[in-house]
């Protein structure tokens, strides 16, 4: 017998894996068991899913909101795809386009809170899709999922640190007029914070949990004072304008950013509030480090969307509202649209002031985003999806977290990063796969779930009821009409040329195209889906011991 968790036939008074709240890839009748250990109730729901646990639990609800809401980071992150929001569609995008947009986000984070009370595990998503498929198509469907969750992860830390490093060196020129940022200047600077989150991201758990509880409480109260800062200090009365834009304009006004028709400009600014609020399936990826986790990670996930859509809501609507030149801010020589904004319209001490502030948020907001993909890279390396596996899912013994995961990403966030010198289109393009890659992975077990299930789903202690199937089919519904739009280019014909081409569909394209091509090569042939790490037996039959990986 191996050396993991096992059964035994004396044991009837072990919970099979049918008397938990759990939707798994084991049979119902299965029996996990360790004679060496007595479960709590974490393992024990952890284990009937397949898995032994390897972290230290050391996450509660708050600490896990707090690096989910660190992930959000919605100052950094509003900054950083201002171009898109307000580039798109205006002011109009950037306030009752925002509202209409978390209808369908808070739809598929209800959804996706669902399945993770029912499966609470690192691999989130990708096991979900596993067992939710029907049969026969759950490896396709893990591996679909799995590696477009990958991508939308393993971009997030490189396309947040380069708008904070690009912050940095707007504040710089603001400070000198005579300094102009180069790509060169952006990329070595961008590199250097991945490093210094690279090493971070190492260290153990307990200490993660403490460094993003404190970037998550300065990341909200940054957000609190700029939301003040802004309407109170403008100084657009000083420049001849009324301190606000009539509310008529703010919200009647749709700028003319694309050839397209308005309401399409309306759903292509749609990328910065989904680019923003990619980052609430955290607490899925952590739920094998928290406490409680299929009551806990649920309700983290949902915190974290309320409450990101809300003050989101309210920084658009105070940008909005003291815009001076929405052309100014797009074409501005500082090379960052946050910073040309609050030129526009803030005196120079508040604007390094807030930019401060916002430089701050982004760099916990980028140590949550490594720490959340290293996640995801070793559940799925313990399944042996990536080439080196064995490398990647090890868990260092002395500080119980997947480091070699860690410098894995970090290294391919760096590859990412030579799109910096391709010009703001193509670097722009690290958003809209995050956008794209993380709701494409988050809807297609909630897809399979609302279409193809039936009864076979069994809701965990956190659940949404009869309302499952309606508002699971509005997340669906929601993600397949903003895959397209988010793949436009914001002018066609003569005007395309490759320096404003939307390279989105290439970039996302090419490496799931790559995958598929693998799937039918090659792993269809061994790629199994989720591998159990329990040892297991079949209730009632004593010899029938399945060991796991």
């Amino acid at each position: 017998m191996a050396d993991g968790l096992r059964t035994s036939v004396a044991s009837h008074r072990k919970r099979s894996v049918a008397d938990e709240p759990v939707t798994s890839v084991l049979p119902g009748g299965d029996v996990p068991y360790d004679p060496n250990h007595e479960f709590n109730a974490d393992e024990e729901v952890l284990a009937a899913l397949g898995y032994k646990s390897e972290f230290k639990r050391e996450f509660s609800l708050f600490t896990t909101f707090c690096v989910s809401f660190a992930v959000l980071g919605l100052l950094p992150s509003f900054a950083s795809t201002l171009y898109y929001g307000m580039g798109y569609a205006g002011t109009a995008g950037m306030t009752w386009g925002w509202i209409v947009a978390m209808v369908g986000i808070q739809s598929v984070a209800m959804s996706m809170a669902e399945l993770c009370s029912s499966m609470p595990t690192s691999g989130g998503l990708y096991y979900a899709a596993a067992v939710l498929a029907p049969p026969g198509w759950g490896p396709l469907a893990a591996w679909v999922t799995g590696w477009s969750n990958w991508l939308g992860q393993v971009t997030a830390a490189p396309s947040v640190n380069y708008g904070t490093a690009a912050m940095i060196l707007a504040a710089a020129s603001i400070q000198n007029p005579d300094y102009v940022p180069t790509d060169y200047q952006t990329f070595l600077l961008t590199v250097f914070i991945m490093l210094i989150h690279g090493v971070m991201s190492s260290l153990p758990t307990r200490w993660l949990a403490q460094i993003n509880s404190g970037g998550s409480t300065f990341n909200f109260i940054a957000l609190i004072i700029v939301i003040i800062l802004i309407p109170a200090g403008t100084d657009r009365t000083d420049r001849g304008l009324s301190k606000f834009t009539p509310s008529s304009e703010v919200w009647g006004t749709i700028y003319e950013g694309t050839v397209f028709p308005p309401g399409i400009s309306v759903l292509m600014s749609f990328i910065g509030v989904i680019w923003t609020m990619s980052g609430y399936d955290s607490p899925f990826h952590l739920a094998e480090e928290c406490s409680n986790a299929n009551i806990a990670s649920p309700r983290a996930i949902v915190l974290t969307s309320a409450t990101g859509g809300l003050f989101g809501w309210f920084l658009q609507l105070v940008v909005a509202y003291t815009v001076v030149d929405i052309d100014g801010v797009l074409d501005s020589d500082l090379g960052q649209p946050f910073a040309a904004y609050l030129v526009q319209c803030m005196p120079q001490k508040i604007t390094l002031a807030i930019l401060a502030l916002t430089i701050i948020a982004g760099f916990a907001m980028g140590q949550g985003c490594m720490i959340a993909a290293s996640r995801v890279t070793f559940a799925y390396a313990r399944d042996d999806c990536f080439p080196l596996s064995s490398w990647w899912k090890v868990v260092n013994k002395h500080t119980q977290t997947p480091v070699n995961a860690v410098w894995f990403n970090c290294v391919i966030g760096i590859l990412c990063l030579f799109l910096i010198f391709g010009g703001s289109i193509a670097i722009g393009a690290l958003f809209s796969i995050g956008a794209i890659a993380a709701f494409v992975a988050f809807t297609t077990p909630i897809c399979i779930r609302v279409f193809f299930v039936g009864n076979r789903f069994r809701p965990g202690p956190w659940n949404l009821g009869k309302l499952s199937i309606p508002i699971g089919a509005i997340a669906t519904g929601f993600v397949a009409l903003m895959v397209p739009i988010l793949c436009l280019p914001s002018v066609t014909g003569a005007d395309l040329t490759p320096d404003v081409m939307n390279w989105t569909c290439l970039v996302y394209g090419a490496p799931m195209l790559g995958a598929l091509i693998w799937w039918v090569v090659s792993a269809r042939k061994w790629f199994k889906g989720p591998k159990v790490n329990v040892e297991h037996m079949m209730l009632g039959r004593g010899g029938n011991v399945v060991e796991g990986e």
